[in-house]
């Protein structure tokens, strides 16, 4: 004998869910084979829930034809590592000053128990994730970095002494070529070795622009702890030019922890990642609404 059933709240809901699927089939179609690189840190890291979405959410993007690749920061599980070791830590304009014995300890907390809780978290949901950093295979070598500060009474500048804090200084597209051609989803510790062997511990903004600009990507995707860059109104910035970032940046609209975020983003677009987008990562599903929808939630940064 027929039911018959009541249309539902689940209903209806499924009904929505089929619909998002629809709408999406557009951009599924206009990223597919394109490689996307997620920067992924933040509180989002530490939020189990959020945590597992960024992983289903990483996983469906290799589901559908396009290639993630992954590279995390982990500043603040570093600082508890180095507080329970009583070692004491230092920052100089946002950096930390890393040492012999703070290096080994950030690489061990990076490319140890972070970089393989993500890719555990991807494989969990279906994805086929592998963690590396940028020492295998020698993805990448890095070169000291060098920082300046003025002497404010002097005005005599002087070399600032970060340790083994590097930046990016020769990608090896090739390593990442060969993921990119399987299902293999790599997830980046940003650790890399310099042209003598030594360990340097890199921003992770900066190594995910220059992995982006390697690659050819078509976004970068900063997640961050903020939803983007705000304008003097103090509403959200949907879209700027390189150019318009840097007269917001010279009239102090963006300051602080921004200008790193936007100079990253901008060294990718001129080196030929096609956009770059800062996002808030706390929101669930955040890279799915950037990439899957009209609107986005962030804010995309072209060069023109």
């Amino acid at each position: 004998m027929a039911k018959s059933v009541p249309v539902t709240t689940a209903n209806e809901e499924s009904m929505r869910t089929a619909e998002t699927l629809s709408q999406a089939l557009p951009f599924m179609h206009k990223y597919a084979g394109e490689t996307f690189v997620i920067k992924y840190g933040g509180h989002a890291m530490g939020d189990e829930s959020l945590a597992e979405t960024f992983a289903r959410d990483v996983a469906l993007l290799k589901q559908v034809g396009i290639n993630p690749i992954v590279v995390h920061g982990g500043g603040p599980q570093i600082s508890e590592m180095l507080s329970r070791l009583n070692v004491k830590a230092s920052f100089v304009d946002g950096l930390r000053v890393t040492d012999r014995q703070t290096v080994e300890i950030v690489e061990m907390v990076l490319s140890g128990s972070i970089n393989k809780q993500i890719a555990a978290a991807i494989n969990r949901v279906g994805g086929k994730a592998i963690g590396i950093s940028g020492k295998d295979a020698d993805l990448m070598k890095a070169k000291k970095l060098h920082r300046t500060q003025r002497d404010p009474d002097s005005n005599i500048e002087r070399i600032l002494d970060l340790g083994f804090v590097g930046e990016p200084d020769i990608v090896n597209a090739r390593v990442l070529d060969t993921f990119l051609k399987s299902d293999v989803i790599p997830v980046i510790a940003p650790v890399a070795s310099g042209r003598n062997g030594e360990t340097y511990n890199i921003n992770a903004d900066t190594m995910a622009g220059a992995i982006a600009a390697a690659t050819r990507a078509r976004r970068l995707l900063l997640l961050t702890d903020v939803p983007g860059v705000i304008g003097a109104d103090k509403k959200l910035l949907t879209s700027l030019t390189a150019k318009e970032v840097k007269e917001l940046i010279a009239d102090g609209t963006i300051s602080g922890g921004m200008i790193p975020k936007v100079t990253t983003c901008l060294e990718a677009v001129e080196s030929g990642v096609a956009a770059a987008v800062i996002l808030d990562g706390r929101v669930p599903h955040a890279i799915l609404l950037e990439i899957f929808t009209d609107a986005g939630v962030g804010t995309l940064i072209e060069r023109s």
